[in-house]
């Protein structure tokens, strides 16, 4: 009931280009009206007999021909049409100004987890400091982790399940932004994160040698693109494990044809700047923006509009509603969550970054079939009204009869319609 509510909203909104025919029309009407009065006194006056009849004929042929039905009918059979179409591919458009502004995109932001990639962390390396096994490394920071609900740390919980091990009770638990988290353990401090983390809570002091070797061996994991955890307890470090996610199949592809259509990709990450540009050389983006803080996204995006760029977002979590909200067209991944679902302005319904090409590819056929509509709207009552008022007579001896003006105005709104419905079979 709320997919249909959506699309009978975006069916029955105004496009900013239907408010510009709208008043073109305010001004069409009245003008229309008076070309009509003048050709009824110049027949009245200058036409054959009987003069009277001649010049009311004249006069309802011009009124009858001018009806800017087709003028009308260019903009909303062009939306309805590409909205319907939209929602049997999958692509719920909140509005007809969506549909119209999405067609001006010059820069796509993708967020990275989520939409670049599947989300689904894995642990991929396990990198124990000296005198520490694997499943002491494991443990310890599984045991913290499983307090929290964050991807990462489920891949971490998930190692440890991979490796039956049993996890004792962690407690105090804290999720420290952008930095890490830290627990209590066998009343021990566990400390699971960056190196500056570790650093700031002490264990450079007591174990600053085997910090600075496992903190080359997470830089080397980094430039790989995989997201490293340093782990210490109690001021000691017990080595690195890293996570990674991997790209969803159509990435590559799917920035690639964003690129061919002119867009600039740019990927916006809270991931550490050398992970970030391992991603974004994998899949092909123009620009990556790491380091990102969630509360900051939005003040980036205002940033690219400040620089003039017309940006949508793409995302799919939490973290991505004000930016997505900030953004000319926010697009939200339809299986991310309800508050990222409600910021945009495009829903996808599939977890698929196709859609978002489909997306902009449908706004940009709408618009070229719009700007058709409407030219030969006012190009059929540019001919029209001066042939419906006679002017071919005195030449040819052509007279318009309001009956043939009729069916000549009924084929006008056929023509915009017809030519609207061609975006139902159009190959998007």
């Amino acid at each position: 009931a709320h997919i249909i509510k959506m699309v009978e909203d975006a069916q029955g909104s105004k496009a900013p280009i239907q408010r510009l025919a709208d008043k073109v029309a305010s001004v069409f009407v009245p003008t229309v009206i008076g070309l009509a009065l003048v050709t009824f006194v110049l027949w009245l006056l200058l036409g054959p007999e009987p003069a009277f009849t001649g010049a009311l004929l004249r006069l309802v042929a011009v009124l009858i021909i001018a009806c800017p039905c087709a003028m009308g009918l260019a903009t909303p059979t062009a939306i309805m049409v590409a909205t319907g179409r939209g929602a049997a591919m999958g692509i719920f458009i909140k509005g007809g100004e969506t549909l119209e502004t999405a067609h001006k995109l010059s820069t796509i932001v993708l967020d990275k987890t989520g939409t670049l990639t599947r989300g689904e962390m894995s642990c991929t390396d396990v990198v124990p400091a000296d005198g520490v096994t694997a499943e002491e490394l494991v443990r310890t920071a599984a045991a913290v982790e499983r307090n929290s609900e964050h991807p990462v740390a489920q891949a971490v919980v998930a190692k440890a399940r991979e490796l039956a091990l049993e996890l004792p009770d962690a407690s105090d638990f804290e999720a420290v932004p952008g930095r890490g988290v830290s627990a209590v353990l066998d009343e021990v401090p566990v400390f699971i994160g960056t190196e500056e983390l570790l650093r700031e809570r002490g264990a450079a002091d007591t174990d600053g040698d085997e910090l600075a070797v496992t903190a080359a061996r997470a830089e080397a994991l980094a430039e790989k693109g995989r997201t490293p955890l340093l782990v210490a307890a109690g001021g000691r470090v017990l080595g690195t494990l890293a996570v990674a996610d991997t790209l969803r199949p159509e990435a590559v592809g799917a920035v690639a044809r964003l690129r061919e259509m002119g867009i600039e990709v740019v990927m916006l990450t809270g991931d550490r700047e050398v992970i970030a540009r391992a991603i974004g050389r994998s899949v092909g983006v123009d620009r990556v923006v790491a380091e990102v803080l969630p509360a900051d996204k939005a003040a980036e995006i205002q940033k690219l509009q400040k620089q003039g760029a017309f940006v949508g977002m793409v995302g799919d979590g939490i973290n991505d509603a004000p930016a997505l909200a900030a953004a000319d067209v926010g697009i939200a991944i339809g299986t991310g969550t309800d508050v990222a679902i409600e910021a945009s302005d495009i829903t996808l319904m599939r977890a698929d970054l196709t859609g978002v090409i489909q997306a902009i590819e449908l706004s940009r056929r709408t618009i070229r079939t719009i700007r058709q509509n409407l030219f030969w709207a006012f190009f059929y009552n540019t001919v029209g009204i001066p042939v419906a008022a006679g002017a071919l007579y005195p030449a040819f001896g052509i007279l318009l009869r309001p009956v043939f003006a009729a069916v000549a105005m009924a084929f006008s709104s056929v023509s915009v319609v017809t030519n609207s419905l061609r975006l139902r079979r159009s190959r998007i």
